[in-house]
């Protein structure tokens, strides 16, 4: 397995930063538009970066298998290079939130990376998602055939009933990412979330824990949530009302304020 490296965006300044949030968007998407305006949302004090999927948004493609715990690997490597630089200072706690293959790379560093992160917040996201045999059949299907081909699909299960009439450019915006997805990035990466499964591992967990899920997600039921909350007590859990698989773009301000409250903890 190798380590990609793994391009991060500034989603929001902070002068004096007291605490930093790192996200990370799904399968398909790209952090910026996913996370941007719920990262506006957070108090001023809070910097917020991004990083992109390899072959997604601004990471460039890599085509060798990988593992979720080499993507946590990535994240850490990325905030090593974000200190050593200045951007993220010294002596500020760091946190995480990641949605959906990105939430399960937020339980990988909770349970692997506890002295580099001081959170995690899993959204929309499983200690084990899906079936294996599912995912391998998609990645076969996206690496002869392109990611456009998963378009349609997303389209129906990624949003809540009636997001995309209301909101059509927050949904073109993230469906675009997708389209233009490196196809064989995108087929490593279901490969990755064929293996994952840390569900016989989450009491290892030694960070604060959060969840949040949508009530209409297709994807991942809220119960998987509760199975997180289950294995490590103390876990902060939300199940958001009109929201399916993409919470912070479709509840940007409730996503910001869940953060924000458990954060300031």
């Amino acid at each position: 397995m190798t380590i990609p490296e793994v391009t991060v965006t500034l989603l929001k300044p902070a002068e004096a930063p007291t605490r930093v949030l790192v996200a990370g968007a799904g399968l398909g998407t790209g952090v910026e538009a996913l996370w941007s305006l719920a990262a506006r949302e957070l108090p001023a004090d809070t910097l917020v970066v991004g990083w992109d999927l390899p072959g997604h948004g601004a990471s460039a493609p890599h085509d060798a298998p990988l593992t979720v715990a080499d993507l946590a690997d990535a994240v850490v490597a990325a905030v090593e290079r974000l200190r050593a630089e200045g951007t993220i200072p010294a002596d500020v706690p760091v946190h995480y939130a990641g949605v959906s293959l990105n939430g399960c790379v937020a339980l990988q560093l909770a349970l692997d990376h506890a002295d580099t992160f001081a959170s995690a917040t899993v959204i929309c996201s499983a200690a084990k998602i899906g079936e294996k045999d599912a995912w391998l059949e998609r990645a076969e299907l996206v690496e002869s055939a392109g990611t456009p081909t998963q378009v349609e699909g997303s389209s129906k299960r990624w949003f809540a009933e009636g997001f995309i009439a209301e909101h059509p450019e927050r949904a073109t915006g993230l469906l675009h990412t997708l389209q233009q997805a490196d196809r064989h990035s995108y087929a490593r990466l279901c490969e990755a979330l064929a293996e994952f499964d840390v569900r016989g591992r989450l009491g290892e967990a030694t960070v604060p824990l959060m969840t949040i899920h949508g009530v209409e997600d297709q994807v991942i039921a809220p119960a998987a949530g509760e199975e997180i909350a289950a294995a490590v007590p103390g876990t902060v859990v939300h199940a958001f009302e009109h929201t399916a698989h993409q919470a912070p773009l479709e509840q940007p301000e409730r996503t910001a304020e869940a953060l924000a409250a458990f954060l300031a903890r």
